[in-house]
C-alpha cells in the first residue's frame, strides 16, 4: 500500500473523529445555557404543575424578548438567596395592582383566571389597592392560592433573580398536564397599563414602606429545536423546583434577600416548594 495514501486516511479519519467532538463539546455547551432540568416538589402551583414532576425550564427567550404576564418563571427567592421559586406572573413593570380577597385586579382590569382552580382558590394575606410594579420588577403569584407564599407575602421579585421561563413538564408520563405548558396571554388581552399614570402617584404614596427592583422577558418556541437532543438535555445538570417556598439545596450568590415591605408575613397553608439541586447521574 502506498504509504502517503495510508497517512492520508489515516489523518482524515483523526480529523473526522475531532470534529464529531468540538462539534459534540458544542451542542452540550449551547444547551446547558439554554435550559435547565428541575424537579418541582410542593403544591403552590396546583393543578398546573404537580409534586416531584421534572420539567424543562428555557432560559435562552429571555434574552431576546421581556418576560410576560401569565409566564410561570424560576427565580433566586427575593426573601431568602438560598432559594428558589416558581411561580406565575401578574404584573410587569408599571402594571397597578389590586387585590381585595381573591379578585385579582390589574391596572383596572378584573382577571378572570382559568388557571386557578376554584378548589384552591383563595388569600391568606391582606387585601391592597393601588400597588405599582416598580422598574425591573414583577408582580407573581402561585396558581394554588390558599397555599402559596408569593408577591403578596413578599413582595416584587427582581429580573435578576429570574432564571427562566418553567416552559415543558416531561415526566412521569401520563400526567394530566405533560407537554408545553398552556399559554394564558388572553387572561391579559385587556390589560395595557391604561391606568398607570393616573394612579401611580398615589399608589406610590400607598406602598411608601415597599422597597423592590426588578425587570420583564418573554416566551418562544426556541426550545423545540433543542428537544432534538434529549441524551444532552438529560445529561445536562438537573435541578428541583419547589413551588411555594423553593429552595435550592446549593447557595446562590444572587438576589437582595430582603423582604419587600408588603407587610407582616402570613404563613401560607401547605408552605412546602423550593428549588433544589438535583446531581447529575453518573
Amino acid at each position: 500500500m502506498n504509504p502517503e495514501l495510508d497517512f492520508e486516511k489515516r489523518w482524515r479519519l483523526v480529523r473526522e473523529v475531532i470534529e464529531t467532538l468540538v462539534l459534540t463539546g458544542l451542542m452540550f455547551f449551547i444547551i446547558r445555557f439554554a435550559i435547565q432540568n428541575f424537579y418541582v416538589e410542593g403544591m403552590s402551583m396546583e393543578p398546573n404543575l404537580h409534586d416531584k414532576e421534572l420539567i424543562l425550564v428555557d432560559k435562552w427567550s429571555y434574552l431576546f424578548h421581556a418576560p410576560a404576564r401569565g409566564d410561570v418563571i424560576v427565580f433566586v427567592a427575593p426573601p431568602n438567596p438560598s432559594q428558589d421559586y416558581v411561580k406565575r406572573i401578574i404584573g410587569v413593570p408599571g402594571d397597578v395592582i389590586t387585590i381585595q380577597g381573591t379578585t385579582v385586579i390589574v391596572d383596572g382590569v378584573t382577571l378572570h383566571e382559568t388557571y386557578v382552580d376554584p378548589r384552591r382558590q383563595g388569600n391568606p394575606y391582606s387585601s391592597f389597592s393601588n400597588r405599582v410594579v416598580p422598574p425591573d420588577s414583577y408582580f407573581v403569584l402561585g396558581d394554588n392560592r390558599a397555599g402559596s407564599s408569593d408577591s403578596r407575602d413578599w413582595g416584587f421579585v427582581p429580573r435578576k433573580n429570574i432564571i427562566g421561563r418553567a416552559a415543558l413538564v416531561y415526566w412521569p408520563l401520563g400526567e394530566d398536564n405533560n407537554g408545553f405548558l398552556p399559554d394564558v396571554s388572553s387572561v391579559f388581552a385587556e390589560v395595557h397599563q391604561r391606568q398607570s399614570a393616573t394612579l401611580q402617584s398615589s399608589a406610590l404614596v400607598t406602598r411608601a414602606s415597599a422597597s423592590a427592583r426588578p425587570v420583564p422577558l418573554q416566551p418562544d418556541q426556541s426550545l423545540l429545536a433543542l428537544l432534538f437532543f434529549p441524551s444532552l438535555i438529560l445529561g445536562s445538570g438537573r435541578q428541583a423546583v419547589r413551588k411555594q417556598t423553593s429552595r435550592w439545596r446549593w447557595k446562590r450568590d444572587q438576589g437582595e434577600g430582603q423582604r419587600r415591605g408588603f407587610g407582616a408575613r402570613q404563613p401560607a397553608p401547605g408552605d412546602v416548594a423550593a428549588v433544589g439541586l438535583w446531581p447529575d447521574a453518573g
